[in-house]
């Protein structure tokens, strides 16, 4: 019984310990790559924050309150017209929408699924109804997904200023 509570301490350390050090090592690996790219301006890889904390700051942010971060994530979905937006998973069945300050720069039609690291302000935001059918039209969504949407909704929403893009997953 001892052996058996021992050996789940152990593992319970070993798995806790493996996220920093995963989270660490990705964005060493990332940043020394070469098949990433950055859109926008270039950044540095310090301070860099896991999907995860991110949530629980937005989580803790009111309706104007805006916040300067770096996070990293995966891509859930991008305008199929010209990437001008993305959707990043955020855990938890959550995802913020990302914009691109002064639009001055988009992402590939073809990111979904694809590592990304952002930089820019993180804050929470009321989507109208108008914009929430733009969106989903912009996705590809079909007529019948489209008229569903009937309320506003608030959106974790982020203004990239860059992007470090991993080129392939």
């Amino acid at each position: 019984m001892k052996t058996l509570k021992l050996l789940l301490i152990i593992t319970f350390i070993s798995i806790t310990s493996c996220k920093t050090t995963s989270k660490q090592d990705y964005l060493s690996k990332i940043m020394k790559d070469k098949s990433v790219t950055f859109l926008g301006e270039k950044f540095s890889h310090e301070a860099v924050l896991s999907k995860d904390e991110l949530l629980d700051k937005y989580e803790g942010l009111a309706m104007k309150d805006t916040i300067k971060v770096k996070f990293m994530s995966t891509i859930n979905s991008v305008c199929k017209k010209k990437g001008c937006w993305m959707r990043l998973d955020l855990g938890r069945n959550k995802e913020s929408l990302v914009r691109f300050k002064n639009y001055s720069f988009f992402v590939p039609l073809n990111s979904e699924n694809k590592k990304v690291i952002i930089n820019g302000k993180a804050f929470v935001n009321e989507t109208s109804i108008e914009e929430l059918k733009h969106y989903a039209e912009d996705a590809g969504k079909t007529e019948e997904e489209i008229s569903k949407i009937t309320k506003p909704e608030f959106t974790y929403a982020f203004e990239a200023s860059g992007v470090l893009m991993a080129l392939e997953n």
